[in-house]
């Protein structure tokens, strides 16, 4: 530490008198606010459930905010606050990590989400910085101590000394110290874990886009999505819902505001909450030619049941009914309230097993199937900000596996002449392209006939507005900066033999 940080006396000053600043406190320390607001205490209750128990956000926070009767503007402070902290946490902990002069480890978790929370309010959030400082300092000393507020506050005062940009250049320049690595570059400054930003763009000159779009989809990734409601058909009319028409889902309606809860609709199941890239996979499915009967559907990965409900309404108005399979019993159950307002006769069964045992036990038995498999939730990371630091490398693998043996049950439970959906939520060519190659080559070699159906022209006939493709593959793949979407693939196969 510089010289003109002590006094004559070699001990160090405080921030205050080591700028210049000679007045002092009038209160004595034991007399200093301790806390803050319910807002932030709030958000930093929701960054350490993450933490401590690999909670969801999105999970835990609507909660939080019913029994602490937090509303309002404060809610949405909350909100923004915890959520925002947490897209861009990478970033805020390389400036962290400047600022405070120590790696990260050395610092307690704790107070890292409090300086976490800290810099979010100083640089990503219209907050005045003595406001964004004394609050954050507030809730270190009633959570962490006294002597983690001091820290907090000095850190926190290096933090606001830099603007956005300058600390942006600066840790760009430590993340590509040759100017030779945009993308290690962008990775930092955006956000996102190296890995994740290199597969991002792979997957995009993969599906005919420019690598030159990398900024802009990550830089969507950290911006708040719509809230964007379902229209289940059948069960509720368009101008119940309100807000503005979808782009790609005809049954999607995009709020302009408020809370979807106090929805009618929703409340009841006629309506739900989902992406509008969720939509449009289900309805595609719907949509998509088969030869043959249109009775038996299943949705053979069904929780939590968005589409499961969707597709049930379809299904229902053509006289048939579905089948919900999940592996989990507590997303069963959220599959069973998904489906509480469809008519009972639009439901054979909801239950819980392992699909990839379907293709077994009940060969050629359905006439669609959608296969909305378990992935690394790279295209949803708007809604869930925090699996980008969940997920590793290592996880492709085991996950790409459980994508094959999934899609090839689905395969082998379709009739000859129906039709299987495969859709993830990630663009990683790993979980969709060679996901796909590798599950045909393997029903090839099991006796069983598959062709592609070419998903973009199914699309197209579903669309209200024109949809943004690129290249010539038969497949579909959307993404946030381009559709405003979750960034859903989807594939469609029908079964010739």
């Amino acid at each position: 530490m510089s010289d003109d940080r002590r006094n004559p006396e070699g001990r160090q000053r405080g921030a205050a008198r080591s700028e210049g600043r000679t007045e002092r406190s009038t209160q004595a320390p034991g007399e200093r606010r301790k806390g803050t607001d319910p807002a932030r205490t709030v958000a930093f209750d929701v960054l350490r459930a993450v933490a401590e128990s690999d909670s969801y956000a999105n999970l835990v926070l609507p909660p939080l905010l019913r029994e602490r009767h937090i509303r309002g503007r404060d809610a949405g402070f909350a909100t923004e606050l915890a959520y925002g902290t947490l897209r861009l946490q990478g970033r805020y902990d390389a400036i962290i990590e400047q600022a405070a002069g120590r790696a990260l480890d050395k610092i307690d978790p704790p107070v890292l989400d409090l300086l976490r929370l800290g810099s979010h309010q100083l640089l990503g959030m219209r907050v005045p910085p003595h406001a964004a400082v004394s609050e954050t300092v507030g809730l270190a000393r009633q959570r962490a101590g006294a002597g983690a507020a001091q820290f907090v506050n000095a850190v926190l005062r290096a933090v606001g000394r830099s603007t956005l940009d300058e600390w942006l250049t600066l840790i760009g320049d430590g993340a590509d110290p040759r100017d030779d690595d945009p993308i290690a570059r962008l990775a930092v400054v955006e956000s996102h874990p190296e890995w994740v930003a290199r597969g991002l763009r792979e997957a995009l000159v993969g599906n005919g886009r420019s690598a030159d779009e990398l900024e802009a989809l990550l830089v969507a990734d950290n911006a708040a999505p719509r809230v964007t409601l379902v229209a289940r058909p059948g069960l509720v009319d368009d101008d119940e819902l309100g807000g503005t028409p979808g782009v790609v889902a005809p049954t999607a309606h995009i709020l302009d505001g408020g809370d979807p809860a106090a929805v009618g609709a929703i409340r009841d199941g006629r309506a739900g909450v989902q992406d509008e890239g969720s939509q449009l996979v289900a309805l595609a499915l719907a949509a998509a030619p088969l030869d043959g009967p249109d009775e038996r559907w299943l949705d053979l990965c069904a929780g939590p049941g968005g589409k499961a409900a969707l597709l049930a309404a379809l299904v229902d108005e053509r006289g048939g009914r579905l089948v919900a399979s999940e592996v989990q019993p507590h997303r069963t159950r959220l599959v069973e309230q998904a489906l509480r307002a469809l008519p009972a006769d639009a439901i054979e069964d909801v239950r819980t097993g392992d699909g990839r045992l379907v293709g077994t036990d009940e060969p050629a038995s359905y006439d669609r199937v959608m296969v909305d498999a378990p992935c690394t939730g790279l295209g949803a990371l708007r809604r869930r900000p925090e699996s980008r630091w969940r997920r590793h490398p290592s996880d492709l693998g085991a996950l790409s596996a459980l994508q094959r043996e999934l899609l090839g049950s689905a395969l082998a439970a379709v009739r000859p002449g129906g039709v299987v959906a495969y859709v993830t939520c990630s663009p990683h060519l790993a979980e969709t392209q060679l996901v796909v190659k590798d599950a045909l080559r393997a029903a090839s070699k099991a006796g069983i006939g598959v062709e592609p159906i070419d998903a973009r022209a199914v699309v197209a006939g579903i669309a209200p507005q024109p949809v943004d493709l690129p290249g010539d593959r038969t497949d579909v793949q959307l993404w946030p900066h381009v559709h405003g979407t979750d960034a859903m693939h989807l594939t469609l196969l029908r079964r010739t033999s």
